[in-house]
């Protein structure tokens, strides 16, 4: 009985390491939030749905929790300028982050999947997206924040839901942040096809 009881917990001991390897060496639940986003909410006055919601990744860690409401289900950043309706990007930050490194980042996600032209026309507003999270030394795990397009007045950005400073920029503007998440070099294809509801089941 002891020998038997032995064997059996060395099984289950192995089973769950290999399976623990296998979450760490293959991040295949990037759609699987450990964040609880709303499935709908308000944004000045226009009812917006979950259009999907998945994790960041870079190398095996965790980065940040993201989700994308639109009006309607979209299946493209295009699709998503077209409606002509706000378009809300939430995140939860899911390990400790440098602000101005996730800034950079976020700059470095528009200039890989916009003309320079765009990129240029677009420094005041891209350089405010860096102000704001380069006055941030840290982003800590819990931490959330947002950016908000409405067609007509622009982006604006929140950090635990507070409003830094006033809109900036225009649908072209915001369509290069998209161009971060859902372009053709997004910073993670398993996040982009989660936003888009295209992961796989």
């Amino acid at each position: 009985m002891h020998q038997c009881s032995r064997r059996t917990w060395l099984a289950r001991g192995a089973m769950a390491m290999a399976a623990g390897s296998a979450g760490l060496a293959s991040p295949v639940l990037a759609a699987s939030t450990t964040t609880k986003f709303p499935a709908s909410l308000v944004v000045q006055g226009t009812a917006l749905q979950l259009n999907g919601a998945g994790t960041r990744f870079k190398a095996i860690f965790q980065v940040y929790d993201m989700a994308m409401y639109t009006s309607r289900k979209v299946a493209s950043a295009d699709e998503a300028m077209k409606l002509g309706t706000p378009i809300r990007l939430a995140f939860v930050a899911l390990r400790e982050v440098s602000g101005t490194d996730l800034g950079r980042l976020f700059l470095r996600g528009m200039a890989d999947n916009a003309s320079r032209d765009a990129v240029s026309r677009h420094s005041v507003s891209s350089n405010r997206l860096i102000d704001i999270f380069s006055g941030r030394s840290k982003l800590m795990p819990g931490d959330s924040f947002a950016m908000e397009f409405m067609p007509g007045k622009g982006t604006s950005f929140f950090i635990a839901e507070q409003p830094q400073g006033a809109p900036v920029g225009d649908g072209e503007f915001f369509r290069m942040v998209l161009g971060i998440w859902l372009g053709t070099v997004p910073a993670d294809f398993m996040l982009k096809d989660a936003l888009l509801g295209l992961e796989k089941s």
